[in-house]
């Protein structure tokens, strides 16, 4: 990206100045962003609602005394509050001895009978009491103007709970269908011949059409479940089934001929070889043609944090077309950091937001892009960027609030989120202590920070531009705060980030446009050089971070559906019972369970290998007298080393999704008449390195402090 800054300060050159220039297909670019958005914009909608029912419930019954009594209009009682009860006794007592039956028990206690009307009285008295009460304020058009808002959220809120389900599975098969088509699946390799593409296509029609298979099956046999939602899974894996086989068949005019046997299965999506894996199990080995449909229950039943995921992801995207990441970035410069410490500086900060976004991997994707492109701009040579963006979110997993901690102490007793985020803060000070020692002996430069006279001045310039940033986005925390009465936690990030991310977009475009404006009219009187391009208005850079976000949300969440299959099973073949209940001692224990924790974290998603780790792992653990914190905080370390290590290394993947192919392969070539080992394979070397030596620190040094002490 080309540095354009305006000769006049501290300005920054637009970083998606050009996009307006980009030529696209009208009815592709809707077709790409209309149906995702509206998806996304329904989830936030349908949250935010259930924060204004609340609080409107709140501020109700703060105006009037028992709200609830007057949220609907109440029917008159039908009883008498001026029944004589002496004359209804007395009536009473006169019918029974009118009556003359064999079975008559005699007369009733008159007392009994006095203290029933006297007590059915005072209830009808007090129905009376409300109904007028109710009567008295459900005429005025101040309660009755309120009422009908907060019953307006409240039904908003019910329609929303209902639909989170259904948002996701759109979320996904829309999602899916634009990343099948734009060829942008989670592979170990991208297809670019061919023959990759044939083959690729060919695994993901065979995957789609044997999952379509089973959920026919399965909304056949479900009679009592939800028709709509079975129905909506079948049509999506018929449709990307389709989509899929015309691929096959329609090869791409420009894709190149040729391709290697041997290397084409590397296209195969990740998310296929699950599928495939896992339907092979389910209809062969246990001829449960259902089994696979069933599974996606447990995807459902958590289907807001999954639908968070794409949240994120556009939040990130949205990130991506401002110039916040630069302005930011322009803090560091001011003080003439090297590159290798200003990576430092970056990994450890994103570990923050990392715990709000609830996995690495949606860090990755949402905002790995930003981190590489800066870090860029920055100096960084293109291999320590890469190795940086790939464990730029793995620090982050075990600090509050994230929300991977929260779902394992709500599956597992043995633990509390207090304990695992009170010793998930020393995992992360190890962690990075050891990142910082490796890429401190690892550097190309010398330590240099420049003087505060030098770097002041820069810094007071280069921290005024990010000043309106920083008041737009505390009043979106303050508005959810004091006026919905919703703090910003890791339940309420997925709603509160895109609307902050949206004024914060719609106020960088305004800026960017006002610079570039600045800019020509300067450039007209000779003062400084004119900008190469327009700036993007905010509608055109909104549509574009939709259109990436839906690409980079469907290889996701699709990796994560065939994840959740995958684990079933795990789950029903008894593969995790293989392993003896007690190991003979602890050490070999824990190093048997690290060695199958690292392999999960390779070939699953988080959520799913904690539900999966949880009913089989953990009790093995707990029997052979680990420590449960301990060993969870053993899970969290050895998930991130498996998502960075081969063969599959999915945060590697992930950051090849959203830098490009084409920068990894530069970064290779760069690199590839080096003599050192290290240099050649930094980018793969450097994460693994850190995090393997992390987890064996984390596994084994408590268990020699437990044999000393």
């Amino acid at each position: 990206m080309a540095d354009t800054r305006l000769d006049n300060g501290p300005a920054h050159a637009d970083p998606h100045a050009g996009d307006v220039a980009v030529e696209y297909s009208q009815a592709r670019n809707w077709l790409i962003t209309a149906p995702i958005a509206i998806l996304l914009l329904l989830a936030i909608v349908f949250g935010t609602s259930a924060f204004i029912h609340g609080q409107l419930l709140s501020l109700g019954g703060t105006l009037w005394d028992n709200y609830n009594m007057l949220r609907v209009d109440m029917s008159e009682p039908t009883c008498d509050p001026n029944m004589d009860i002496d004359a209804r006794i007395a009536n009473m007592q006169g019918s029974a001895a009118a009556e003359d039956s064999l079975f008559d028990a005699g007369p009733a206690d008159p007392e009994a009978r006095r203290r029933s009307l006297e007590s059915q009285l005072a209830q009808c008295k007090e129905n009376y009491q409300r109904y007028e009460y109710n009567q008295k304020w459900t005429d005025t058009s101040t309660l009755r103007a309120f009422r009908a808002l907060e019953l307006g959220m409240g039904r908003i809120n019910q329609i929303g709970q209902g639909a989170q389900a259904y948002i996701l599975v759109l979320l996904i098969m829309f999602g899916g269908f634009i990343a099948l088509v734009l060829n942008e699946q989670i592979a170990l390799r991208m297809p670019k011949t061919r023959l990759d593409i044939r083959v690729s296509s060919g695994a993901q029609v065979a995957a789609n059409v044997a999952m379509a298979i089973s959920g026919f099956v399965w909304l056949r046999l479900d009679g009592g479940g939800d028709t709509w939602l079975n129905l909506a899974w079948l049509i999506g894996f018929v449709m990307l089934a389709a989509a899929a086989a015309y691929r096959m068949i329609r090869v791409p005019e420009d894709a190149p001929s040729g391709g290697s046997l041997a290397y084409a299965p590397l296209t195969i999506p990740l998310y296929c070889w699950l599928a495939l894996v896992s339907l092979v199990y389910f209809f062969v080995s246990e001829g449960y043609i259902a089994g696979p449909a069933i599974q996606l229950s447990k995807m459902i039943r958590f289907a807001d944090l999954y639908t968070g995921i794409g949240l994120f992801v556009w939040v990130g995207m949205m990130l991506k077309h401002t110039r916040i990441a630069e302005l930011l970035f322009g803090l560091f410069r001011s003080w003439e950091l090297r590159p290798e410490f200003i990576v430092i500086l970056v990994v450890l900060a994103s570990a923050w937001p990392t715990a709000y976004t609830g996995a690495s991997g949606i860090f990755v994707l949402a905002i790995g892009a930003v981190i590489y492109q800066e870090l860029r701009i920055a100096g960084t040579y293109r291999q320590l960027a890469i190795a940086s963006t790939a464990m730029s979110g793995s620090m982050g997993v075990v600090l509050n609030p994230c929300l991977m901690v929260v779902i394992i102490a709500a599956l597992n007793r043995q633990v509390t989120t207090d304990q695992l985020y009170g010793w998930g803060v020393y995992v992360f000070l190890l962690t990075a202590i050891i990142f910082t020692g490796f890429v401190y002996l690892t550097r190309k430069s010398r330590p240099y920070l420049a003087t505060p006279d030098d770097a002041l001045p820069a810094f007071r310039r280069a921290i005024g531009p990010t000043l309106p940033y920083i008041v737009i986005a505390v009043a979106v925390v303050m508005i959810y705060s004091h006026l919905l009465g919703q703090s910003f936690n890791e339940f309420s990030a997925p709603v509160i980030l895109p609307l902050m991310m949206l004024a914060l977009l719609a106020y960088d475009r305004w800026r960017a446009r006002r610079l570039y404006a600045a800019a020509i009219y300067k450039a007209d009187r000779g003062e400084a050089r004119a900008p190469a391009h327009e700036p993007a208005g905010f509608w055109n850079a909104l549509r574009a971070s939709t259109a990436e976000s839906a690409v980079l949300l469907g290889a996701l969440l699709s990796l994560m559906v065939m994840s959740i299959v995958f684990g079933g099973v795990m789950e029903r073949s008894g593969v995790m019972e293989l392993f003896p209940d007690h190991f003979g001692n602890v050490w070999y224990a824990t190093a048997i369970l690290v060695v199958m924790l690292v392999i999960i974290g390779m070939i699953m998603d988080p959520y799913g290998a904690i539900i999966l780790v949880s009913a089989t792992l953990a009790p093995v653990a707990y029997d052979n007298g680990i420590d449960p914190v301990h060993f969870w905080m053993m899970v969290l370390v050895a998930f991130e080393l498996g998502y960075l290590s081969p063969p599959v290394a999915l945060n590697q993947l992930l950051t090849r999704q959203v830098v490009g192919d084409a920068e990894i392969q530069l970064a290779k070539a760069e690199v590839a008449d080096d003599p050192s080992f290290w240099r050649r394979h930094e980018a793969l070397l450097l994460p693994i390195t850190v995090l393997a030596s992390s987890l064996l620190l984390v596994a084994f040094v408590p268990l020699i402090f437990m044999h000393l002490f």
